[in-house]
């Protein structure tokens, strides 16, 4: 497409949302409207989703979007926070676990798929946490998923912030109508649902759902303070740490390391796709009844094959260097990129919002321009992520960067340049749509209580 000429306003307009609730007696017919919007953004290159990469995703790489087209650049998009992904000392693991227990799990690990490997890899996410009991998934979105299903039963209720993964928020679905949200990162919401929770049921039990890093805003909720909650009103905390353990912290304990709760919270639930380098995630409770139960009534881990041999050694080794002293260094840099580009993001007149992580919101604002700004970014050789409604607020659409140990500094001087470059070029090519009032208001996001 040349940028130059004017964009269909459909393609600047609408969301997901838009297509979550479908009507009509043709369940594959009626799915046909979703394609026709989404192929007009992909016709007028402001589809910027699935892409793949054709390199390792390093801290600049190459990648082909989802026609195949090429496309090279810095690289803010993938999920690599300490580079490990292709460390030397990771990639010899997983071709000795290929070696000695071939390619596949071949089971569930309720019957014949674990490995000597998961168990050690249990049994270290229990030292690493300071817990006795731990059960692997298959992915950690299973994890989020399967703990509350496992646990939670139709007239349990579930507290939960508004801005929760996906993966729990479907969790809870499954497991009962109860759910009862929060304002995001609302104490006092959260003790108003408890305190009218149990003023009307004092027998059932109540699961309190939180993350100790939000990876949309990249902030952190008062663990301890939400833990004490749950103790005054007899419900149970559970905290997924997916993006902050192993990565954040002197020590790679996250949040909950820094606000000296690992030791306290009743559930924790994490990933290994963020920091440590392979798909899969885990649960970690106080009790072996607990990680007995979850072992046969959570669906996920009881009817999915387990982690291959290679994610397990891949996890493992992951493990061994976060712990070591080459894990602190790389906790260091991936801290020290994080400030910088803040600081670069800052100088060029950027908000860039949340508290210091690897993950590094940027907002942009419309929809629209921020489907343009997108554009521009591509084309000048930077691969980043484009969050819009309903993934975040209407017209409070943004760029996630997601920042590597590994990046170097001209790395993100680059891509600063770049984007600043490219909100330039967008604004003036927005703003037609802007005043000609062809933007489409969508209804926002209902605030919670």
């Amino acid at each position: 497409m040349d940028r130059e000429n004017a964009i269909p306003p459909e393609a600047l307009t609408g969301s997901l949302r838009d297509f979550r609730e479908i009507k009509g007696a043709n369940l594959l017919g009626r799915v046909d409207p979703f394609f026709e919007w989404q192929n007009l953004r992909r016709r007028n290159e402001l589809w910027p989703y699935s892409r793949s990469t054709s390199t390792a995703p390093t801290s600049s790489c190459s990648a082909l979007d989802d026609t195949g087209e090429a496309l090279e650049g810095v690289n803010f998009a993938s999920q690599d926070y300490l580079s490990l992904a292709s460390h030397p000392e990771v990639k010899a693991a997983a071709t000795e676990a290929v070696e000695r227990y071939g390619v596949h799990s071949a089971g569930s690990a309720a019957l014949l798929g674990n490995t000597t490997g998961s168990l050690r890899l249990e049994q270290e996410i229990s030292d690493f946490t300071g817990r006795d009991h731990t059960v692997l998934f298959p992915t950690g979105w299973s994890a989020g998923f399967g703990a509350i299903q496992g646990l939670v039963r139709p007239d349990d209720h579930v507290v939960m912030d508004v801005l929760a993964h996906s993966c729990m928020q479907q969790g809870a679905a499954a497991a009962t109508r109860n759910i009862h949200l929060h304002g995001h990162l609302n104490l006092d919401g959260v003790k108003r649902k408890l305190k009218r929770i149990r003023d009307r049921d004092a027998v059932n039990g109540i699961l309190v759902v939180t993350e100790s890093l939000f990876s949309m805003d990249s902030d952190t909720p008062k663990i301890r303070e939400l833990q004490e909650l749950c103790r005054e009103y007899n419900a149970t905390l559970l905290v997924d740490a997916a993006h902050d353990l192993g990565c954040l912290g002197e020590d790679g304990r996250g949040q909950l390391g820094l606000q000296n709760m690992l030791d306290d919270v009743d559930i924790i639930v994490g990933s290994f796709s963020k920091t440590f380098a392979s798909n899969g995630g885990f649960v970690v409770a106080g009790s072996k009844s607990v990680k007995e139960y979850l072992k046969y009534y959570s669906a996920p881990q009881t009817f999915s094959n387990a982690l291959s041999p290679m994610q397990s050694a891949v996890v493992l080794k992951a493990f061994e260097i976060v712990r070591s002293e080459e894990g602190r260094k790389l906790r260091k840099s991936l801290m020290d990129n994080t400030l910088y580009l803040r600081e670069q993001l800052k100088l060029a007149k950027f908000d860039a919002t949340g508290d210091p992580s690897a993950i590094v919101p940027v907002h942009i604002g419309a929809e629209g321009l921020a489907r343009i700004a997108a554009q521009e970014l591509q084309a000048r050789g930077a691969i980043v992520n484009l969050v819009e409604y309903p993934a975040v607020a209407r017209n409070g659409a943004r760029f996630r960067l997601q920042v590597m140990a590994h990046h170097s500094k001209e790395e993100i001087d680059a891509l600063v340049s770049r984007m600043r470059a490219s909100l330039d070029a967008a604004e003036p090519r927005f703003e037609p749509y802007r005043l000609s009032g062809k933007q489409k208001l969508i209804n926002p996001v209902a605030k919670v209580a």
